[in-house]
């Protein structure tokens, strides 16, 4: 029995800051864009993620590359 991976697909996640609370404390939401091509590069999608921003009013704090796998047990 060996189990394989195959890629199954890849999102971008985004944290950006929209504010802060009333003791200073940033507040922060999430966005996540699916459908990244999963082979897509680190470095693309790093520069897709502040490309995106740069047209927002918030503050982009962290960008995470998400990419799943699909485990299979072939017999």
């Amino acid at each position: 029995m060996a189990v394989v991976s195959a890629p199954s697909g890849a999102a971008l996640v985004l944290v950006y800051q929209t504010g802060v609370d009333p003791a200073g404390a940033p507040i922060t939401k999430q966005r996540t864009l699916n459908n990244i091509v999963y082979n897509a590069s680190n470095q693309a999608v790093y520069e897709a993620a502040y490309a995106i921003f740069s047209l927002s009013e918030y503050t982009l704090l962290d960008v995470y590359f998400r990419r799943t796998d699909e485990l299979t047990n072939e017999e």
